[in-house]
């Protein structure tokens, strides 16, 4: 069943804060690799100007993710989330995120479609910090798969 249009343009609550710690920055940067001193090292991070060690560009995602499943269970929406796959992921950064930094999204839903009977949703996550500065915006597609013919 194809997703209601009627959709697009809505926007959900912003989520509670959720605070940036260090050791969750470097545990991220360990996981996926990347061993730039920025992520890791707050005296590195003070000599390229930032305040604290800095998250790596995708540290966002478990943040933005999480803020899309208030979309996802709205049972109104009506998507079935046993069929989602992650389809694409892009941001766009005002500024890094930083340790210390307490953040909320706002979710909204850009669009609806649907192809070959999938249903596609695009969720654009809003970031601000705790002063009401946004940090970074992320769009999330995900796919909800036609069912299977009997």
């Amino acid at each position: 069943m194809a997703l209601d249009q009627s959709f697009v343009g809505r926007s959900y609550p912003p989520t509670d804060p959720y605070e940036v710690g260090r050791e969750k920055i470097r545990e991220f940067a360990a996981a996926v690799g990347d061993a730039n001193p920025v992520y890791t090292d707050p005296e590195a991070a003070k000599s390229y100007g930032y305040p604290d060690v800095i998250a790596p560009p995708t540290f966002v995602f478990a943040i933005t993710f999480k803020a899309a499943g208030q979309v996802v269970e709205d049972p109104q929406l009506g998507l079935d989330y046993s069929r989602v796959v992650h389809g694409d992921q892009k941001f766009a950064y005002s500024r890094p995120v930083r340790a210390g930094d307490r953040l909320s999204v706002v979710s909204t839903i850009e669009s609806v479609k649907s192809l070959a009977g999938n249903d596609v949703i695009d969720i654009r996550g809003e970031v601000h910090d705790e002063t009401g500065e946004h940090v970074v915006t992320a769009w999330t597609k995900l796919v909800s798969r036609a069912p299977e013919e009997a």
